[in-house]
């Protein structure tokens, strides 16, 4: 069986873009410039999603193109899909101010 590719743009990430739909259980390829690792996928997820390359615990950054894009609502296991259901967004929230008191 082949390998599912995906994508990190950047050494600070946790999280890589999935090239193709994954199923469960599948070997992922994570290529990040001429390096690269293998994590497997614990659910299945569609191209174009995100899947976790290591543990993400409830609260800490999610980091893609080396800028964090929220962070994790809950435990994220390392070949999980992250999401809405598990990213909370940070980028554009009116309701929130620097320490989060508003």
């Amino acid at each position: 069986m082949t390998a599912k590719g995906a994508l990190m743009l950047s050494e600070k990430d946790n999280v890589a873009t999935l090239l193709e739909d994954v199923a469960s259980g599948a070997e992922v390829l994570i290529r990040l410039g001429k390096g690269t690792s293998t994590v497997n996928a614990r659910e299945s997820i569609p191209f174009g999603f995100k899947i976790a390359v290591k543990a993400i615990a409830r609260g800490a950054a999610i980091t893609k193109y080396g800028e964090t894009i929220g962070s994790a609502s809950c435990d994220i296991k390392q070949g999980e899909m992250v999401h809405i259901h598990n990213l909370e967004g940070g980028r554009g929230r009116g309701d929130l101010m620097k320490g989060g008191v508003r």
